[in-house]
């Protein structure tokens, strides 16, 4: 049916747990023994504008899954006016795998530097399209990940009778 359902729940804590984990979902057992997809998201710290806090940096610690291989982990930005960033993840798996190379607090690509500090890159890539474009077609090569590309003016051809 092709229909996913999202649980949000919280943590409680018990008291008097001297050893394992002292944290606790309410409401149960029985979600953590359903759920095929388990997330634990913790936010790390804020992303700020000078003093305005726009954004939270998240870890999500992959607790279980049926479906794919469980205990991975990710880091990225969620900005409160767009969602998850984009350019924040390209800037950081592009410095991680080369692409974007980091000296300091400068990231540079190629010969042009694109901005000192991860909030002035990314915006560098937000106002420059077709080098993120570029970028993420280089990160996507690194990783072995194909690009599906679909033309916007082709027409599903159907067979004649």
């Amino acid at each position: 049916s092709r229909t996913s359902v999202v649980f949000i729940n919280q943590l409680r804590e018990k008291i008097g747990i001297m050893f394992g984990n002292p944290e606790t979902t309410s409401g149960g057992r029985a979600l953590k023994f359903y759920a095929s997809v388990r997330l634990d998201m913790r936010r790390i710290g804020p992303v700020k504008e000078r003093e305005v806090v726009i954004g939270n940096h998240v870890r999500v610690k992959v607790v279980k899954n049926k479906v794919a291989p469980p205990f991975r982990q990710a880091e990225f930005d969620i900005m409160f006016d767009e969602g998850i960033s984009h350019e924040s993840l390209l800037v950081d798996i592009a410095a991680e795998a080369g692409i974007i190379e980091k000296a300091g607090a400068w990231y540079a690509y190629g010969k042009e530097r694109i901005g000192q500090g991860r909030e002035n890159a990314k915006l560098y890539l937000k106002d420059h399209p077709d080098l993120a474009i570029e970028v993420e077609a280089k990160v996507k090569e690194h990783l072995g990940v194909k690009a599906v590309v679909v033309a916007a003016d082709e027409e599903a051809s159907t067979p004649e009778e």
